[in-house]
């Protein structure tokens, strides 16, 4: 159940959301497994250069695709490099502001428990309000177009306040 955004039709803030997620995916895929090789890499070389004792750093590589995540969806555009590619920023749902640390944890993991389980993740988002992920739904998070929101968030024009171009 959505809570906010009392003013704003929920096409105007998803709409075309799933496509552009789904393209967002494949790029982050490629920028996390790029990410993963160089720093194999450079593991590698360590372990070579300790005889051996660097290999032990080599889990720290699991790390990475949630780490990757995580500071994305903390950092001021709340959306990973693939996201913001297509325009795309993770908002809380109640008021779209940017996620809390607690909120990006819990969607990050349940983001590869769903993945790793099922991998059913956005054919939930194909039946649910507002096109939410499995993920998105347990964490109190939303995916929107930035353009919408910055349209919403512009002066005299809130998504919260009865005035602006978008009020009914």
């Amino acid at each position: 159940m959505s809570y906010g955004t009392p003013y704003v039709d929920d096409d105007f803030l998803v709409g075309g959301v799933i496509t552009r997620r789904c393209l967002a995916w494949v790029v982050d895929i490629i920028l996390i497994a790029i990410l993963v090789g160089v720093l194999w890499w450079v593991l590698a070389m360590f372990g070579i250069l300790t005889f051996g004792l660097g290999f032990a750093a080599m889990p720290v590589l699991s790390l990475v695709p949630f780490l990757y995540h995580f500071l994305s969806l903390i950092s001021g555009p709340s959306a990973t490099p693939g996201q913001q590619m297509f325009g795309l920023t993770v908002r809380r749902d109640y008021d779209l502001g940017p996620p809390m640390p607690l909120q990006a944890v819990v969607s990050v993991i349940g983001y590869y428990v769903t993945l790793a389980t099922s991998g059913l993740l956005l054919v939930v988002a194909l039946f649910t309000t507002r096109h939410r992920a499995l993920h998105d739904l347990v964490s109190g998070l939303l995916v929107v177009r930035v353009q919408a929101l910055e349209a919403l968030t512009a002066p005299g024009g809130g998504w919260n306040m009865a005035r602006g171009p978008y009020a009914q």
